[in-house]
C-alpha cells in the first residue's frame, strides 16, 4: 500500500436531478483510522459511503481508493476493490430467502477459491465473533430481531476479511444495550485486524465509543453561499467546544432554533 489515503474525496459533489446533496467535499481517510460521520438527516452521509465503493458516481470531483480513481475502473478491477470492503447497510440488507448461514456465505461462494467445508468454517467463525449461537445459522431473516439482523449483516461483511469497513447507521432503531453491543463489535473488529473504518451515525454514543476522528456535515440548504459543508473535522473530544454553534447544538441535542423557525 502507498502512503496515499485509503479513501479520498476531492472536490466531490453529488446532485440528483435538481437536488444537490454534496458540494465541494474534500476529505481523506488514512489507513487504520475509525472516522465517524455525523449530521442531520439529508446532509449526504450515506451518499458519502456509496461513493466510496462506486455504488454512486459523483457529479463533480473525484473519489479515490488507495490513490486510484474509483469511478471509471474496469468492472473486474472495481469488483476486486469491493471485495476488500465490508459494507454494513442501514437495515442489514439480508437476503430474505436465504438462511443466516447462506447470507454470511454468499460473498465467500461468489468470490470462489474456497471449498464448501472452508466456507462453513469461516461462516461459523464470523457468527461466533458477533455473538450469535450455533443454532442461529439455520434461522431465516424474518425470525431475527433487529439487533440479530445487524449482527448477521456484520458477520457477512467480515466474512471476506476486509481491509475497509463501512457502517451505515449500525445502531439505528436499537435499544441502548444492543447499541453498546454493536459498538463493542466495531471496536473488536478494529482490534482483531488493522481495518480502516467509516461509520455513518447520528448516535453520539457510537461516536464517543468508536471514533478516532469525527466529521460533521450540514445539509446544503442550511448553509450560506460559499460556506463549506463540513462544519467540523477533528477528535470527538473537541465537539462540545467546537467553534461552530451548529456543532455544539447537535452534540447537546438542542433543536430549538429549528423548532422556532419551523
Amino acid at each position: 500500500m502507498s502512503d496515499a489515503p485509503v479513501i479520498e474525496f476531492r472536490g466531490v459533489g453529488v446532485r440528483f436531478g435538481p437536488q444537490e446533496v454534496l458540494a465541494g467535499i474534500d476529505l481523506a481517510v488514512p489507513a487504520h483510522q475509525t472516522l465517524c460521520v455525523i449530521g442531520e438527516s439529508g446532509c449526504g452521509k450515506t451518499v458519502l459511503l456509496k461513493l466510496a465503493v462506486g455504488l454512486l458516481a459523483p457529479t463533480a470531483g473525484e473519489v479515490r481508493f488507495e490513490g486510484a480513481a474509483v469511478h471509471g475502473r474496469p468492472d473486474r478491477e472495481l469488483a476486486r476493490m469491493r471485495r476488500r470492503v465490508g459494507f454494513l447497510f442501514q437495515q442489514a440488507a439480508l437476503f430474505d430467502s436465504l438462511s443466516v448461514f447462506d447470507n454470511v456465505a454468499f460473498g465467500l461462494r461468489a468470490g470462489g477459491g474456497l471449498t464448501e467445508a472452508e466456507v462453513a468454517d469461516r461462516v461459523r467463525e464470523r457468527l461466533a465473533e458477533v455473538g450469535l449461537p450455533p443454532g442461529a445459522e439455520r434461522k431465516m431473516p424474518a425470525e431475527l430481531s433487529g439487533g440479530m439482523r445487524k449482527r448477521v449483516g456484520l458477520a457477512r461483511a467480515l466474512a471476506l476479511d476486509p481491509d475497509v469497513m463501512l457502517y451505515d447507521e449500525p445502531t439505528t432503531g436499537l435499544d441502548p444495550l444492543m447499541t453498546d453491543a454493536i459498538n463493542g463489535l466495531i471496536l473488536r473488529t478494529r482490534a482483531r485486524r488493522p481495518v480502516t473504518s467509516v461509520v455513518v451515525t447520528h448516535e453520539l454514543r457510537t461516536v464517543w465509543t468508536c471514533a478516532d476522528r469525527v466529521v460533521m456535515l450540514s445539509p446544503l440548504a442550511g448553509l450560506a453561499p460559499g460556506e463549506p459543508q463540513i462544519l467540523y473535522d477533528g477528535p470527538p473530544a473537541g465537539l462540545a467546544a467546537a467553534a461552530d454553534a451548529r456543532v455544539r447544538r447537535f452534540v447537546e441535542g438542542d433543536a430549538g432554533d429549528r423548532i422556532a423557525g419551523g
